[in-house]
């Protein structure tokens, strides 16, 4: 037998952990659960374990977002054709993970349970929570734009989106809480009744000026696997480097396919810390048609705030995905920088919280540089040269 090199052994060794670590949450719950309990069940030390996780919470972030990524993608029968019937889709598809009053409260369901009241105990969570629940609105409404483009020029259906999460987010913290008076239909009607409103919605960019320079360096960013790359179409794989890749995103034409992540092409790769990942739209909404963006998601903290951030965004990317025909998916590469290498081949050597630094890639070149607030709008607003 061909011996395991070190990264192929420390790889199979997180393997067991997360499984250890699900199997004794769902016995014990959070609460009760022990670390020395999860290396005995993955038969390694309570030091193999701290090795790849900092502590339960990062572990138990990182087993959530395990599972939400390799969720199966159930299609809709017939593609959403409005924001209405968008809406319902994401709804249903929301609902179907809310545990039943019937259940075991160990079924895998109440998995989550513990989930909010850990990033309520941490007040260092709550912005980075904030701002995730910011890029889900985003990526909600760019897809319905694409159903329903707004009557106004400066129009966007981001709001609606917010308020769309909203109610799901409530209808799950009540599930959880209050078994049986979560009502799924009824959430299902409300958020397609949501559809109707006009929560007078307008994208202004905000008046800053960030440093932008033209350069001409290389652009060789490390190679990640796609998620959406195997059969539950949304499990996220880490490269040898640290990095994975995650999210809803779309190629040139708005559609998304599986596959290697192709983060050479042509567009914006805007590395954002978890205080700034709102700032994705700007790159968004400012690029020229047919360009690529991405956003590298860093952070100060990775081993516990990225997992959470995967978490949060593979649960909103996986009900898109059931519920909007692929031409809709938002043009939106998000991926999970944890080792920094992206962000180092990006020229951000430290990446945190608050950076904003992006760049704009053409023939495999970096031809501008922009830095600080605004960035995004700056780097994905330039036109290229003829």
């Amino acid at each position: 037998m061909a011996r395991l090199t070190r990264a192929e052994a420390q790889e199979r060794n997180r393997a067991k952990v997360l499984e250890a670590a699900r199997q004794e949450f769902a016995e014990r719950g959070f609460r009760d659960a022990k670390i020395d309990e999860i290396a005995d069940r993955a038969e390694l030390t309570r030091g193999a374990v701290y090795s790849n996780f900092p502590g339960k919470r990062a572990l138990y972030f990182a087993v959530l977002a395990d599972l939400a990524e390799r969720a199966p993608v159930i299609l809709a029968e017939e593609p959403a054709l409005t924001v209405r019937e968008a809406l319902g889709e994401v709804a249903r598809a929301w609902v179907t993970r809310l545990p039943l009053m019937t259940e075991d409260r160990h079924a895998p369901s109440r998995l989550g349970a513990d989930l909010m009241p850990e990033i309520l105990a941490d007040e260092t969570l709550h912005k980075p929570f904030a701002e995730l629940m910011r890029l889900n609105a985003i990526l909600l409404g760019l897809s319905m734009e694409r159903l329903r483009p707004p009557k106004e020029p400066d129009g966007r259906l981001v709001r609606l989106a917010g308020a769309a999460l909203t109610v799901l987010q409530g209808a799950g913290q009540l599930a959880a809480a209050a078994p049986g008076f979560v009502d799924s239909f009824d959430v299902i009607r409300v958020c397609e009744r949501l559809a109707d409103l006009d929560l007078d919605d307008r994208w202004t960019v905000a008046p800053v000026i960030p440093d932008v320079r033209e350069t001409d360096e290389p652009w060789s960013p490390p190679i990640i696997r796609d998620p959406m790359d195997g059969a539950a179409g949304g499990a996220a794989s880490g490269a040898s480097d640290g990095t994975a890749d995650g999210g809803v995103d779309g190629d040139a034409d708005g559609r998304a396919d599986g596959g290697a992540a192709r983060l050479g092409r042509d567009g914006v790769v805007a590395v954002l810390g978890v205080h700034r990942l709102s700032a994705a739209e700007e790159a968004v909404r400012a690029a020229p048609p047919g360009a690529e963006v991405t956003a590298v998601v860093v952070t100060r903290t990775p081993a516990e705030v990225l997992p959470l951030a995967r978490l949060v965004v593979a649960e909103v990317g996986t009900c898109l995905r059931q519920a909007f025909p692929k031409p809709a998916w938002p043009r939106l590469r998000i991926v999970y920088d944890e080792s920094g290498a992206l962000a180092a081949a990006a020229g951000v050597a430290e990446p945190g919280d608050m950076t904003e630094v992006a760049i704009r890639v053409r023939s495999g070149r970096i031809v501008l540089r922009a830095e600080g607030f605004g960035a995004c709008h700056a780097a994905a607003s330039q036109r290229d040269r003829p």
